[in-house]
């Protein structure tokens, strides 16, 4: 576990004569965290490191903060400087879903900074420091917040967990209840399973994803279609016990435990697990089993959590849908012919587009593709 807590109050020698600067003076601030140690991967054709940083106030006045800025720490070159509205949209907090947005952190209260630091030049830091500003009234106070290595351990090259197409990689890292900002704290810490997760659906010409109005599961294109093994692995886990409605409108509610449906989880080594989420009941495979790529193991369908027959597929760093960190991954097969420019155009026809530059990489959000069939 990559934890680094950080008592963030700045210490400044005793000044007899002169003022202490305000971004020297000693305050009671935050502890500042980052959990999840990233490691350089590729987002369609520009290399990326996304993780948090996590801030919570041990002071007994709201903070304010100014801007975040992430330096390569050998040279201390800024990487990322969030600030204004873009600090906003990056902030998180917890607990989610409530009234609370923007920089001001409550006396007590956590905020999760969803960073995505692009990497230019060719060149990889080795470390990566952290410094938060914060707005007071007698000026602005420096915080260092931290310093994480980067993780340089080879990225796993996966198959296609699907055939043919088109499929649209349905995500949004800035939604707020999205994959990528959503804590899980089921085994004594908080993880984000889902930060590289995406739900695969099948659209066609016309940006459709049904074949008429929508109501029954068979509408659905995606439904029924095979999943595949992306790597050959061995089955780390599955759950096959969750039966499906005909209707979406008789869906049940489920607990967070049951938010995943039928699942397969396959082990890719050097601890790292593949999901297959909402499957059809009937899996063609059990714990044990080793599997090969491109196996048929399971079909497409929406058990658990969600409104439309999908794939939801991630990797993660144990063998549990909740209490696990999400890991970075490459898809190689994968042809981008188009894509929508947000998550709120889905519906509409796809744009096409021009294809990705050789070599595996994760499709860009809300990109459309096709796999080999």
């Amino acid at each position: 576990m990559w934890l680094l807590p950080l008592l963030a109050a700045l210490a400044a020698p005793v000044a007899t004569a002169a003022a202490v600067p305000p971004e020297h003076a000693v305050i009671d601030a935050f502890d500042a965290e980052i959990p999840y140690r990233p490691s350089p991967v590729r987002i369609g054709d520009a290399r990326h490191l996304v993780y948090e940083l996590h801030l919570t106030n041990f002071a007994s006045e709201p903070l304010t903060l100014d801007r975040i800025a992430v330096e390569d720490a050998a040279n201390g070159t800024v990487l990322l400087a969030l600030s204004g509205e873009a600090l906003a949209m990056a902030l998180g907090h917890i607990p989610s879903g409530g009234d609370r947005k923007g920089p001001t952190i409550a006396p007590g209260e956590r905020v999760i900074a969803y960073l995505d630091v692009p990497l230019t030049g060719g060149r990889t830091p080795d470390a990566l420091a952290h410094r938060v500003t914060l707005a007071r009234p007698t000026g602005p106070h420096i915080v260092d917040a931290g310093r994480v290595a980067i993780d340089a351990h080879p990225l796993p090259r996966l198959g296609p967990p699907l055939r043919g197409g088109p499929w649209v990689a349905v995500y949004a890292p800035e939604m707020e209840r999205g994959h990528r900002r959503v804590p899980y704290a089921v085994a004594g810490r908080a993880t984000i399973p889902g930060r590289f997760a995406i739900d695969w659906m099948k659209v066609d010409a016309k940006g459709r994803f049904d074949r008429s109005d929508g109501k029954t599961l068979a509408d659905s294109l995606s439904y029924g279609a095979e999943v595949l093994a992306v790597a050959d692995a061995v089955v780390a886990a599955t759950r096959d016990g969750f039966a499906e409605p005909e209707l979406r409108a008789d869906l049940p509610d489920v607990t967070i435990g049951d938010a995943s449906g039928n699942y397969i989880a396959l082990d890719l080594g050097d601890g790292r697990y593949a999901f297959y989420e909402h499957l059809q009941p009937g899996l063609r495979v059990r714990p044990g089993d080793r599997v090969t790529r491109g196996q048929a193991i399971g079909r497409l369908g929406l058990t658990g959590q969600g409104t439309a027959p999908h794939l939801h597929f991630h990797v993660a760093s144990a063998p549990s849908p909740l209490a696990a960190e999400g890991l970075p991954f490459l898809i190689e097969g994968a042809t981008r012919i188009g894509g929508y420019r947000s998550i709120g155009d889905l519906g509409t026809p796809w744009q096409p587009g021009p294809p990705l530059a050789p070599g595996p990489a994760l499709p860009p959000a809300n990109s459309v593709v096709r796999f080999p069939e």
